[in-house]
Order: structure tokens, then sequence, then C-alpha cells
């Protein structure tokens, strides 16, 4: 890629840009309440990122899933968004690339109008948000919208940055251990992301020199 086009950069949402830990606690007891079926939602948020109906497997039979799927994101908007914080660094690193000159764009395993409600609560502006997509198939989004780094906290994201051809930054705020996103193939392990905009600076510079 050249260093003339425009610097696009990737950034995962739950855990990544947001701690949607004590949101999705709270949508997992209101689909407990209204369905009346045991959730352990303590459990269920130390696994985020993969798709939802891969948790709610464990808590609903195969058959009711979709429908479960369906109730939750309908009840998540009153109950998920407000309690949700954005993670420390993210409305900075997001900022730092659109200083830059580069695009910000959000890709997420979430449901899409979820993930948006999210970022504006927060007051947090992307140039995309594009949800519905999980590990290698975030990769689509990422090379359409030409992606050169992709931020993650997740083994899938590592995956998903891989599959696009794209420099995989992980940051070891979510569920994966910062050895663990190593060894999935991350070439950058951040703690957080307050450590993202020294990086960029720095990855910015040696683009511009090569």
């Amino acid at each position: 890629m050249s260093s003339h086009s425009a610097l696009t950069v990737g950034f995962d949402l739950d855990m990544t840009l947001i701690d949607s830990r004590p949101g999705i606690k709270a949508a997992y007891e209101a689909l407990s309440a209204r369905t009346g079926t045991y959730i352990d939602s303590d459990l269920a948020i130390t696994r985020l990122g993969p798709p939802l109906e891969q948790e709610l497997v464990h808590w609903f039979p195969d058959e009711r899933v979709e429908e479960m799927g369906e109730l939750y994101r309908e009840l998540y908007p009153e109950y998920a968004v407000a309690p949700t914080p954005a993670m420390k660094g993210a409305r900075e690193a997001i900022e730092t690339v659109r200083r830059a000159g580069g695009r910000a764009i959000v890709v997420t395993a979430k449901h899409e109008p979820n993930a948006k409600l999210h970022l504006s609560h927060l007051g947090i502006e992307a140039d995309a948000v594009i949800g519905w997509l999980w590990a290698e198939a975030k990769a689509e989004a990422l090379r359409e919208y030409g992606a050169e780094v992709y931020v993650g906290d997740h083994t899938g994201d590592v995956r998903g940055a891989r599959t696009a051809g794209a420099l995989s930054v992980a940051v070891a705020t979510g569920p994966c251990a910062a050895d663990e996103l190593r060894a999935a193939g991350a070439d950058v392990v951040l703690d957080d992301l307050t450590a993202f905009p020294a990086w960029l600076s720095g990855y910015i510079d040696d683009r511009t020199a090569n």
C-alpha cells in the first residue's frame, strides 16, 4: 500500500472500544427474567467476542436460540446501552486516527443498530460501523474499506485481521491474555488503548518513510 493513500484503521467494539460487560449482564438478566430461564450472566460476560448465539446455546435448546437472540437484541437498547462505559483510551484512539487524516471504522460481531447506539451514546464518532461479522468474516469489511490495521481484544479479531492481510494490533482488555493473542499471531500487543496513540504515531512515521 502506498504511503500516500489514506490510512484506514478498523476497531472491534466489545471489550476493545467499550466495556460492554455491565450492559450485557443487564441484558442477559432481563432475558432471564422475561423467559424464566436461568442464565449465569457473570459467566456469560467472561466469554465476550463471539456471536450472541454461541452463548445462548448454553442456556436454551437449539430450536429456541434464534428466537431468544431476537428477544435479546430487542431488550438490549433499553438495558445495555446506558450502563456501558467507553474503554480507557477509546475516544483518544479514534481521534488519533482521524487527526492523522485517517478513517476509523468499527467492525463488530454485534447487531449493527445496537453497536451504533453504543457509539452515539458515548459520543464516539466512527467513519463507518459494520456489524454481524465475527473472526475471519471480519475480513470482508476490512478489505472492503481498505483497512490496513485492525485493533481487537480477541483471538478471533487477530484471525480477522490476518485473513484481511491487515496488521493485527491486539489489546489485552478482553477475555484473551497477551500471550494468547501473541500465539494467535497478533503483530502488536498493547496493554490497553491508552498505548495506541504513541504506537500509531510510530507506525505512521515508518509508513511515510517507506
